[in-house]
Formats: structure tokens, sequence, C-alpha cells
């Protein structure tokens, strides 16, 4: 009885095994890294939008600070994926406090209030704070959080994706993060990027099986030990941005590329900032099919030849007495060293780095280099042509109809000259000024003193958080598909003591908005010690003039009041040696040609 018993038990507990042993593989299977990278993304939105509710509940300001900086570090844990898998969200949770302004056309112009994190904190630590916006602020951010975590899946996301999240963020904290882009007030950018660098740990460490060389793994995860080292030697002010991005940036970047290559990834296109690229400041860099229609190399040596040559041609305007080149002097960097250009009510801007933007003219009114020509072509006060009449007097001329059909093997038409003219702009990217050669390692030519006017341009000076490195123009990093339009109040003349607005309402014009009124591009600062006078206007005539004008606080500064004005009111109090040292560091982005 005992045996038969025994047996019993034993059957008995070997089904029961079998039954919850089939249970617990199933219920216990090994989770995946995509699983795994989801749970660490939502529990970062989740505890941020936690922290957020808390701040709402407690009266104790100090205790508000607080939460508010539990939540912004959690939000700064999932930034560099959330900004990736969900753009348009990322930006409205991460938007400037300005109005945000769409004009598709004259029937479709949205203007919507500003809102998020940036928001929260002006409100927050504002001497006049206001509890009822404040908590409203906060419950509108706490709930998209909560949107985000139940809806957002990562499952979709491939390997290649999760290299394009690694670089957008190592880029993302250079050009914006360790310039107090989106800390404005607290100026918090430094703690917010080593948030950001350990959550790259953190995904880097979900993803170790991937890498087959686990030299690249040690590698990476080194370099972020000594970029968070780094970003921990010194307060806002103090921090060395320069060496950051030289010694750091681009050593990720780096590695990043080693990483490609052990993963074998194969990306399906090309981005703006090519991949074969660790180094932020060089004429390779940016990919320019990113920025055209054009198929093919669009400035293949043959088609900037060209395009120079219709460039320079005056016989292509109405009196065949001006060209492209007549407000566009190559000795003057492609301007023409006067105030307003003749016949025209604005500052001629320079061509160098003129592709690599998101809007052309003054008032970002057309939106390629191609659309920039032919208002120019048919504009009565410059060419003063139809595109047939342009066609026409291209096909007058038998070397042009050689050269088209050469470069081209098509026929003249007014498409493929618009073509050519914008090849030759395209052309004029050259990252060789001596900070792009310091920046590339081929020269240790830089002063201390012009090292810290570019430390000063991204940090204390509050310049690239409207001229972003590296192109310094209006470009947003890291999707690059916008140029900025600002509002900084630029003066009719010098005088500071009875100041008063120019008269140009710039992107007004357009759509006739009222809240655009006096906003322009952000122009690029690159070649700027050779494209005086500045601003639309002409109305500043050295580089000391411009300094003072953003260190009194723009337009606000002058005594002029204008609601929507952009540029940060307060005055930047630098000292002299500090405005001096701007000025030396901006003479460094003079290219050579």
């Amino acid at each position: 009885m005992k045996i038969k018993n025994l047996k019993a038990i034993f059957l008995y507990g070997l089904l029961v095994f079998l039954a919850f042993g089939c249970k617990d593989k199933e219920e216990y299977k090994e989770i995946t890294p995509l699983e795994k990278l989801e749970s660490y993304f939502k529990e970062n939105l989740w505890n941020a939008s936690v922290a957020l509710d808390q701040l709402n509940k407690t009266k104790n300001i100090e205790e508000k600070k607080e939460f508010f900086l539990k939540a912004r570090m959690f939000f700064k844990s999932s930034e560099s994926i959330l900004a990736f898998v969900d753009a348009s969200n990322y930006g409205y949770l991460n938007q400037p406090n300005i109005l945000k302004i769409k004009e598709e056309d004259f029937t479709d112009v949205k203007i919507d209030q500003p809102a998020g994190f940036q928001v929260v904190e002006e409100l927050l630590y504002d001497d006049e704070m206001d509890s009822i916006i404040l908590n409203k602020n906060v419950e509108i951010i706490s709930s998209r959080l909560k949107l985000i975590h139940k809806n957002q899946t990562l499952q979709f996301l491939k390997t290649h994706h999760i290299l394009w999240i690694l670089r957008d963020a190592i880029n993302r904290v250079a050009l914006t993060g360790i310039t107090g882009f989106d800390s404005p007030v607290l100026e918090n950018s430094l703690e917010e990027s080593k948030t950001v660098y350990k959550s790259l740990k953190e995904i880097l460490t979900i993803y170790e099986n991937e890498f087959k060389n686990k030299e690249i793994y040690k590698n990476w995860l080194s370099q972020i030990e000594i970029s968070l080292t780094f970003l921990d030697s010194a307060n806002f002010e103090k921090f060395d941005r320069y060496t950051f991005i030289k010694d750091h940036t681009h050593k990720a970047l780096e590695i990043w590329k080693e990483t490609v290559n052990d993963w074998k990834v194969e990306f399906p296109f090309k981005q703006a900032i090519n991949y074969e690229v660790a180094n932020l400041f060089t004429n390779v860099t940016f990919n320019i099919n990113y920025f055209t229609d054009q198929k093919g190399n669009p400035v293949a040596t043959d088609k900037v030849a060209l395009g120079k040559l219709l460039f320079e041609d005056k016989s292509l305007s109405n009196d065949k007495r001006i060209s492209c080149a007549s407000c566009h002097k190559q000795e003057l960097y492609f301007t023409d060293g006067v105030s307003k250009s003749p016949k025209t009510t604005r500052n001629s801007p320079t061509l160098f780095y003129a592709a690599l933007q998101k809007g052309f003219f003054h008032d970002k009114r057309t939106g390629s280099l191609e659309g920039q020509i032919v208002d120019v072509v048919n504009n009565p006060n410059e060419f003063h042509l139809s595109l047939n009449d342009l066609e026409n007097r291209v096909l007058e001329n038998p070397e042009y109809v050689n050269a088209f059909k050469n470069v081209y093997q098509k026929e003249i038409d007014n498409h493929l000259i618009r073509n050519a003219i914008t090849s030759y702009i395209m052309s004029l990217t050259p990252f060789n000024s001596k900070f792009d050669l310091n920046m590339q390692g081929k020269e240790q030519s830089l002063s201390e003193r012009e090292i810290n006017g570019f430390n000063l341009f991204m940090g204390k000076g509050k310049c690239a958080t409207c001229h972003f490195a590296p192109l310094f123009n209006g470009l947003v990093p890291t999707q690059f598909k916008e140029s900025e339009l600002e509002l900084i109040g630029v003066p009719k003349s010098k005088d500071t003591i009875h100041a008063v607005i120019d008269d140009d309402l710039g992107r007004y014009n357009i759509y006739k908005t009222e809240e655009r009124k006096f906003f322009f591009k952000t122009p690029t600062v690159r070649n700027i010690e050779k494209t005086a006078p500045y601003m639309h206007n002409g109305v500043y005539t050295t580089l000391e003039e411009i300094v003072d004008f953003y260190n009194k606080g723009g337009a606000k500064g002058l005594g002029i009041e204008l609601e929507y004005q952009t540029l940060p009111f307060d005055k930047l109090n630098l000292t002299n040696k500090e405005k001096e040292d701007l000025v030396l560091f901006m003479k460094t982005l003079t290219d050579k040609f």
C-alpha cells in the first residue's frame, strides 16, 4: 500500500509540476529589450506626472519647486525616446514660453498659447506667482504625460531607431541642452544634460547583447562616465562648452559610428546630418540633399560652375544692368555692404550657408532656394522678368545651350536655370573658419579669450538659444525642420535715448497676422565680421553695437515696449571683457576663400 501511495503521490506531483511548470514558463518568459525600454520610458513619464500632481497638492512654494525639479528630471530621462517617437508631444511639453503661430495660408492661421515645462518654470519662479494659472498649466502637462504613458508603444522600433535615438540625444545635449535653451530661468541645463546622459547609459545597458564587440560597449560606458564628470566640473556660467563638444560630443559620435558597424545596421534613408561624420563642424557634416528637392548630387562641380556663370550674368535682368552678384558680392562675403540694397527696403544677407535652412528672405516668405530665385526674377525692383523671359535670355546664349546639354542632358527651361543657380548657392558651405579648423583638430590656434567668447555665446550670453551651433543660424536642432522667426525689436536708428522701432513690419506683411509684427528670420552669425552693416535695416555697423543691443535686453532694454518680444527682457549683465570676448569669438567664424 505504501508503494502504491508513493506512486500516486509521485504521479500527482509530476502532473502538478507539468501543469504549473508550463504555466511558469509562459508567465515568466524572457523580457525583450523593447519591453524593457518601454517599461523604462513609461516609468519615467508616470513618475514625472506624479511629481507634478504633488506639486499642485502642496501649498509650500519650496516644496512646489522641489517637485517641479523632480518632474523635470523624470521628463529628461524620457526625453531621448519621446523626442524621437513623438516629436509633436515632445515639442509641446518642451516649447519656449512664447506664442506658437502656424501660418499655412491666409485662411489657415493658428495661434496657440504656450504650454509645457518652460512655461511652468517661468511661472513658478516669478516673484509674483499666479497660483491659479500655475496649477492649470501643471495639470495640462500631467494629463499630457499620462496620455502618452497610456497610448505610446515602442514595439515598432527597430535597431536602427535605437541608434537614431542615441545620436539625436548626443547632438541635442551639445546644441541646445548645455545652452540653457529649455531651462531659461533656472539655467539647470548641466544637471539636465547629466540626466540625459544617464538615460543613454540605461538604453545601452538594455541593448548590451546587440554588441558583438564588447569593447565598444565598454567604451560607451566609460565615455558616458567621463562626460558626466565633465558636466559636473563647473556651474552654468563657467562651464567649458568648447571642450565638451570637441572632446566629449565628438568622441561619443565616434563610438556611435563604431556601433553602427558593429550592429551591422543599414539606415533606410539619410537624415540632415550624415551618418559617416563624427564632427559637427565640417563641410560634410550636413546632408545637402536634405535641404533640396534636387536629385543626384546638387553640388556636382559642373552644376556649380554653370550656376556661378548664371549668378554673375547681368543679361538675365530686365535692363541687363544687375545680376545676383550685384547684391551678393563675393568679395563682401556675398553681401553688398550697404544698409539697404538699391530699390529694396532691407539689408542684403550673406549667401554663405544660405542653403542650410528652412525658409528664405528676412521674412521667411519662401520655403526653398528656388522659390527665392523666382521671387527675385519676378520682383519689379530686381530682375523684373517673367520666368519665360528668363528662359529666353539664357537660350539666346549659345554657350549656355551647350553647357546645359552637357550638364543636364536636357534642353534649357526655367526650372533647370533655377536648379543651376541653386546648386551654386548650395556649394557655399565651406566650414573652414579658424573656429571650424580648431573644432576639427586641424589647428590649435584659438586663444583663451576666443574660447571664452564661444562659451559665453553658448551660455551666459544666450546667443545660441536662437543662433544654434554649428550653423549659428535659426535652424533648430536636432530635426533641422524649422528656421525660427524672432522679435528682438530692431530700432530705426542708433539713438538709445529716444529709441523707436523700425517701420518694417517683417513677417506681418505676409499674412497680416497681428502677433507677427516686427518678426524676422534668425540669420547666421558665420562670417559676421565681414557682412556689416547688421540687422534687416543695417542700423548697426559694428559687432560691438550688436553685442551692446543684446546686452541691454533688445527692444525692452531700449525702452520699446513690444508685447511679443521673443528675446529675453532681462539684461545679460556682461562685463566689458566678456563683451570683447564675444566679439573675438564671432571673428573666428570668418571663412577662407
